[in-house]
């Protein structure tokens, strides 16, 4: 059988691991908002780049031996 004061320091504890708990979310929840902010930056980032490309696609690669300078 448990004693009040067994039961009450339980009850503490678990105020105590709900509170860490809390936290934990809090913190997480703004990593993840971060995170998100990051990844939109990037995805906006990869648009405008591939706004620069010519169409085609034709870049260094795609070159013709003529285009290229002497030394390659």
């Amino acid at each position: 059988m448990e004693y009040p004061h067994d039961i009450e320091q339980r009850l503490i504890d678990l105020e105590i691991k709900a509170s860490f708990s809390e936290d934990m979310v809090d913190q997480l929840n703004q990593v993840i908002v971060r995170q998100q902010q990051q990844i939109d930056l990037l995805i906006r980032e990869i648009s405008q780049l591939r706004q620069q490309i010519p169409e085609g696609g034709s870049g260094v690669a795609g070159r013709s031996s003529e285009d290229l300078p002497p030394h390659y």
